[in-house]
């Protein structure tokens, strides 16, 4: 198969009491996993199986047909669920060097850029995503709805958030505020420094 489920970075425990062991293994195992079963089935024969997953992803958005609609939600889950796992921590490290140099520039601190993202998170109707993005070195937040993301628009993103209702539903139930206010202690600055630093550069796949 051309995808493959990608590892978690960390134990499935490892994240509670903020997110439990439960909801991150449903999560990854069913909805995640699912997501990859199906996009390989989808792109079998095609000349999607031969790209890579943020390649797919860049293809397919915006399309009409039906199968590429199709062949773009999976790959978009497989990418945004990718890149949220590794968007999240249990080590709780700060933000650094030019990171935290651009947050204070941009945001005027990291609890303001906190106040933002959750707000957004809470703002995106439905199921989606909120975003810390980087564009020319400016950093803002944006949301996107279902599998879309600012990296299909070729947009340099820094961390994800996951606010579909699997994410958070078996531990906050509909409480999303309170989800997102809980999941900004596991934000991984480490990461968001990294995909910082890699901006002009061609995308990397989130699990590299």
């Amino acid at each position: 198969m051309p995808f493959t489920l990608s590892p978690l970075p960390y134990d499935e425990d490892a994240l509670e009491p903020v997110i439990s062991a439960r909801t991150v293994g449903f999560h990854y195992h069913k909805h995640h996993k699912t997501y990859v079963e199906t996009l390989n089935k989808l792109v079998q024969g095609t000349r999607y199986a031969g790209m890579k997953l943020e390649e797919v992803v860049r293809a397919t958005a915006g399309r009409d047909a039906a199968a590429e609609k199709k062949v773009f939600n999976n790959a978009g889950q497989v990418w945004n669920h990718d890149f949220y796992w590794r968007s999240l921590t249990p080590t709780k490290p700060r933000p650094a060097g030019k990171l935290k140099d651009a947050i204070e520039k941009d945001f005027g601190g990291v609890d303001t850029l906190i106040e933002k993202l959750s707000e957004f998170g809470k703002e995106q109707f439905g199921s989606g995503w909120a975003w810390l993005v980087s564009k020319a070195g400016k950093l803002s937040i944006e949301h996107t709805a279902d599998a879309e993301s600012p990296m299909a628009k070729g947009i340099n993103c820094l961390l994800a958030v996951d606010v579909w209702e699997h994410a958070y539903y078996l531990d906050y139930q509909n409480e999303r505020a309170k989800y997102l206010g809980a999941i900004a202690k596991l934000l991984n600055w480490e990461f968001a420094a990294e995909n910082l630093a890699e901006e002009g550069h061609p995308i990397r796949a989130a699990a590299e």
